[in-house]
């Protein structure tokens, strides 16, 4: 895409002191958002999707380091104090977390947890301005406001997960993170929830970025995707353009372990192998031992991003070079 991006990723690495050493989970991160953007960071568990955003946002535990650029605003999110990122996560960032079942207490009702969150931002607001703006919402995500005075074992994780939507968007956010919204969801409630989100970057405008380890749900939300593997990115491009004509080998092989709803039989493959362990860091391409097409250089030298399209990037030795 062309023009100024609205959240740009420069050299963006995050890591995790432990004692037996440093975990590397989010390794050189170049990455651009753009207005009305949809992203889509899709890899297996433990790919460091998560961590990259929820590094960039602060949100990460003590002992992770984050360096590098972020810049939003003609701002540098990376080390910015706590009170600085305050007036920026949900007011100008925000997110839905996973696994929304647990994001409510048990023990008060929805209105009341909503007012307390609303006030963090708006510390004069009244409850009566709170439940308005929430209202508003709950009807975009077809909820009624019978809800707010409901308690979280009353509604379903798909009610919750919809109440959360809901709640990213109460202070008309720029940038909303989807962090594996549709995990845990039946698959009903999560094509309503798929819904919900590409009704929401229809009507809100708003630039979208959805974390997910399910690349269909990439192909049914997002314009665009980065697809990372043990903390590198691998390929990055239109949607359209990865999907149909994937280039590097992990891309391949994610396409290839989803089922087609096309006719004819087609078989579904795995990826052999594991993880690296993240705390070595890597001499060569990180992939090259779970990688079909592995040779001496993949182990010995770091493939560089090289260009398919101005638009679609891949970081793979043997690109271009068939």
């Amino acid at each position: 895409m062309t023009g100024n991006a609205l959240l740009s990723l420069k050299n963006v690495n995050v890591g995790y002191k432990t004692l037996t050493g440093t975990v590397y989970a989010a390794n050189d991160i170049n990455l651009d958002l753009y207005e009305s953007d949809a992203l889509g960071i899709v890899g297996e568990s433990g790919s460091g999707k998560s961590t990259l955003a929820m590094g960039v946002l602060d949100l990460l535990a003590d002992n992770a380091k984050v360096t590098g650029e972020a810049i939003f605003n003609g701002k540098n999110l990376i080390g910015l104090s706590e009170k600085e990122m305050r007036a920026i996560r949900w007011r100008e960032i925000s997110v839905v977390f996973q696994k929304s079942m647990n994001s409510f207490s048990p023990v008060y009702k929805i209105s009341e947890q909503i007012y307390d969150i609303y006030k963090v931002h708006k510390p004069s607001a009244t409850r009566a301005e709170s439940d308005a703006a929430i209202t508003r919402l709950l009807g975009v995500v077809n909820l009624t406001d019978r809800v707010l005075n409901m308690y979280q074992h009353q509604l379903s994780g798909g009610m919750l997960q919809r109440i959360c939507i809901a709640l990213s968007l109460i202070f008309d956010p720029k940038i909303v993170v989807f962090d594996e919204a549709t995990t845990a969801l039946d698959v009903v409630t999560q094509g309503q929830v798929i819904g919900e989100i590409k009704r929401l970057q229809r009507d809100f405008n708003v630039s979208s970025i959805l974390i997910t380890h399910d690349i269909s749900v990439v192909a049914e939300t997002c314009n665009r995707v980065a697809v990372m593997y043990a903390g590198y990115l691998m390929e990055t491009g239109p949607v359209r353009s990865v999907i149909k004509e994937p280039l590097h080998p992990y891309t391949q092989g994610l396409i290839s372990s989803f089922p087609t709803l096309e006719t004819g039989k087609t078989m579904i493959r795995g990826i052999p192998g594991t993880l690296p362990n993240l705390k070595n860091k890597v001499q060569g391409c990180v992939f090259a031992p779970r990688c079909p097409r592995v040779k001496d250089i993949c182990r010995n030298e770091r493939p560089l991003q090289r260009s398919a399209t101005p638009e679609h990037m891949v970081a793979c030795h043997f690109f271009g070079r068939e």
